[in-house]
């Protein structure tokens, strides 16, 4: 288990659990006992000791040494690494307005706690003193790449600036953390605002929709404590309306209100003004002449010229495609669905897509769902790891939870090793943040005494949630979706090595997609299939006509849907090319709509735009790296290959992708991982290739 404080005597610190050695199954976080009030005493207890841990390398007397500087910096703090990782990962999955104003000020203290790491001379010349010696030092892959990381995040931390350069390197960086939680909470907050009600006297609007929608809709609105039926923001709301609904009035008001968000209420715009304000600041404290400059050094890309040269050479072959798909839609509709005048509008597009499908492929999503049941899925995906990897999953209910809906299984080889716990997570609810995604409670990691720590992830999800007559059942997007963040778990799970910064998913951006975009390849596998899709009522297996009819339609619309990407990787590449030279833009949407016009290729809603909800580039990391989707994409298209080459469930190539790629994590530069799986570079035709065929 992880070295947390043990020597606290007054009672206070012996009453907190976050600041004892819990006693929980593999010293899993006791969220049966975690109050939010406990919190910021932890963080406050840990930042003290983290603090005299890092003082004690700085005036160490000896000589600096890999051992004693690097590796004990890197050894540092981990009680306040492991109270901040549960509190931030819960701040997303099951957040209050007293955990957000808590959020506000923990993230403070830690920001001010790593300024003043990075920003100590006494600290960084011995690191550099290390550095200096690197050629000499005789170290591994993973002992040199720790070497590396550490010398080059103090100096992109501030370390080698002026004071006065230092000194506004601390505001700067106060103020984005900051923002970005302001622009995170404005986002769920407009998310939850708006709901679109209907009456029991309205209820001829809901002519078309399916059973399933209709219920979902009716337990949203018995949990509001209203009659009826109502759809929120949510995606598991959102989406199935308008992808059934022939109610265009109501569509449009659902879209422009999703497309709205934090326009106006919880406005985030002047938020989005200072963001990049200021990171066009911290960027050129440092010599670059823009934030993406300074952030894509640390990328698999490395330049701003070859992430516009990727954007554009898939933008170029694949937008007339991407017309042409529109075209089609709205020629259908025409013809089939309204009128000779009909415009296809944004708030159309899922509604069309999905009848075009049902009439040339035959294929629709309430077809599907009734054998895709979560629990179904769920256990497919299980044996889809064990037949890739050897993995088993058992759920321990002795693990505690921090939400009823959250289950914990814990992961073992084959051989009975130990591998980790996976939390799933799966339902809406009003305190969790939209979409999907995965994250740590603890990372992989070797502690001084050679102890392997191993790792705790969560998977979280907003499907649609079960109703008192209909389990839960998955879109294909959805269970896209759920083997898109299964392969990020996996990526934390099948984790090894000695240092917490450089296993699991601590890759860099543009590479962590790979390993989650690649299991999506496995959707459409009859295979896959095979092994877990029966109707959830009468147990009969996916028929083989139906998942021909899924084959057929695995490239449908994927020009749209790749062109649609990059419009958001343009947004974000413009918004952080900005140099000192260019007129700050004082209106978002207009600059936004002007970013993403090579891209667009449905009608323009004016008044409309992503940038204001955009979490990804605004608090979620992203920032000049959205472009890495669609590069991992490229990366996974080519990896596929291989196993389209030797079988899906090819072990062979499943024990050198964990090998090369899974458990190596950042240990090494992920070209080379990746050249070493696959015996070559990426090549983007890859992906032209298999969105064109």
């Amino acid at each position: 288990m992880t070295e947390r404080p043990q020597t606290r005597t007054d009672s206070a610190a012996e009453r907190n659990p976050l600041t004892v050695r819990p006693d929980t199954p593999h010293g899993m976080p006791p969220f049966d006992r975690i109050r939010i009030a406990d919190y910021e005493p932890a963080i406050d207890a840990a930042l003290a000791e983290a603090r005299q841990e890092v003082a004690a390398i700085t005036h160490n007397p000896e000589a600096p040494t890999f051992a004693n500087t690097v590796v004990a910096l890197e050894r540092s703090g981990t009680a306040l690494d492991n109270i901040a990782e549960i509190f931030f990962a819960l701040h997303s999955a099951e957040t209050s307005p007293e955990m957000d104003e808590a959020a506000e000020r923990i993230e403070a203290k830690l920001v001010a706690y790593a300024n003043d790491i990075n920003l100590d001379p006494a600290l960084f010349a011995r690191i550099e003193a290390v550095y200096r010696q690197r050629v000499d030092l005789g170290l591994d892959a993973e002992d040199a790449m720790l070497l590396e990381r550490t010398y080059r995040g103090f100096v992109r931390g501030g370390a080698g600036l002026s004071d006065e350069a230092k000194t506004r390197y601390r505001a700067i960086t106060q103020g984005l953390s900051s923002l970005s939680l302001r622009f995170d909470r404005n986002v769920l907050d407009a998310t939850n605002a708006f709901t679109l009600h209907i009456t029991p006297e309205e209820s001829d609007r809901l002519t078309g929709l399916p059973d399933f929608v209709r219920e979902s809709m009716r337990a949203e609105a018995a949990a509001r404590g209203e009659e009826g039926w109502t759809v929120t923001l949510h995606a598991a709301n959102y989406i199935p309306f308008l992808t059934y609904s022939p109610d265009r009035e109501l569509k449009e008001r659902l879209w422009r209100a999703y497309n709205t968000r934090c326009i106006g209420d919880h406005d985030n715009r002047q938020i989005v003004l200072r963001i990049v304000a200021l990171r066009l600041e911290l960027a050129r404290l440092f010599g670059y002449p823009d934030y993406a400059s300074f952030v894509l050094e640390e990328r698999m890309a490395g330049t701003e010229e070859t992430v516009q040269n990727f954007l554009a050479r898939l933008l170029d072959a694949t937008r007339q495609r991407a017309l042409d798909e529109v075209a089609l839609l709205e020629g259908y509709a025409r013809e089939q669905l309204y009128d000779a005048d009909f415009r296809l509008m944004p708030w159309d597009w899922a509604y069309v897509a999905e009848r075009y499908k049902q009439a040339h492929y035959a294929l629709s999503d309430e077809e599907i769902k009734p054998y895709l049941e979560l629990e179904s899925v769920k256990q497919g995906i299980f044996r889809l790891a064990d037949k890739l990897y050897g993995l088993r999953f058992e759920a321990n209910p002795a693990i505690p939870v921090y939400h009823p809906d959250v289950t914990a299984y814990e992961v073992y080889e084959a051989d009975g090793r130990f591998l980790g716990v996976l939390y799933m997570d799966f339902f809406p609810r009003a305190t969790k943040k939209g979409g999907a995604w995965m994250t740590n409670y603890r990372p992989m990691y070797t502690t001084a005494d050679g102890e392997e720590v191993r790792p705790a992830v969560t998977l979280c999800g907003n499907f649609t949630k079960p109703t008192p007559g209909t389990p839960s059942l998955l879109t294909f997007d959805e269970l896209e979706t759920f083997l898109h963040e299964f392969g990020h778990c996996l990526h934390g799970l099948l984790a090894e090595g000695r240092y917490a910064s450089l296993t699991g998913t601590s890759v860099y951006r543009d590479f962590v997609e790979l390993p989650s975009q690649l299991m999506e390849n496995w959707a459409s596998e009859k295979a896959f299939l095979d092994l877990f899709a029966r109707h959830y009522r009468t147990g009969e297996a996916m028929p083989q006509a139906l998942i021909d009819k899924i084959v057929a339609a695995r490239n449908y619309l994927a020009a749209y849907a790749n062109v649609r990407q990059l419009g958001f990787g343009l947004t974000d590449m413009a918004w952080h090319t900005l140099t000192a030279d260019d007129a700050l833009p004082t209106d978002v949407v207009v600059f936004e709509q002007a970013a993403a016009e090579p891209a667009r290729v449905l009608p323009r809603i004016d008044g409309t735009a992503l940038s204001p909800a955009f979490t990804h580039i605004f608090a979620g990391g992203y920032a000049a790296g959205y472009y890495g989707y669609k590069w991992a994409e490229v990366l996974e298209a080519d990896a596929f290959a291989l196993f389209r080459e030797r079988g899906i469930f090819n072990r062979e190539v499943a024990d050198s992708f964990r090998r090369n790629i899974l458990s190596k994590g950042g240990s090494e530069h992920p070209m080379t991982l990746y050249m070493r799986f696959r015996g070559h570079r990426p090549d983007p035709q890859a992906l032209i290739d298999k969105i064109l065929k």
